[in-house]
């Protein structure tokens, strides 16, 4: 559930758990000090903006608090998650994403189009 409309479900990817800690360096994920694997995630914007104007692209450290999660859309640059509103209680997660159902992007001229590889893809 939207943590800020109780009555929204999004749809988010589970990044990091309870007792985690969590950094984002210039896009870059890192979980416990390790990378994360960013094969879903979509970025749009080469610029990197610093952490002082925004967490977008730098974020953390931070340890997340007991029965909570940080989540991420896939669409990294234009996404509204954890880095925006922060974590995500237990209670809050209704489900698992199994696959794709829809898939659209905008091209350089700004027309959006279906991504119909995409569609029917399971998850990982």
């Amino acid at each position: 559930r939207y943590p800020n409309d109780r009555s929204k479900d999004f749809v988010k990817r589970v990044i990091a758990k309870s007792g985690d800690t969590l950094e984002i360096r210039d896009k870059a994920v890192v979980v416990n000090k390790r990378p994360v694997d960013t094969a879903g995630a979509h970025f749009i914007d080469n610029r990197v903006i610093p952490g002082f104007l925004s967490p977008r692209d730098n974020f953390g450290p931070v340890t997340i608090p007991k029965d909570c999660y940080f989540v991420l859309g896939d669409n990294r640059d234009n996404s509204a998650d954890s880095r925006f509103w922060g974590f995500l209680k237990k209670e809050d997660l209704v489900g698992k994403v199994e696959m794709i159902y829809f898939s659209r992007d905008v091209n350089a001229s700004g027309l959006k189009y279906v991504r119909w590889h995409r569609l029917g893809s399971l998850m990982r």
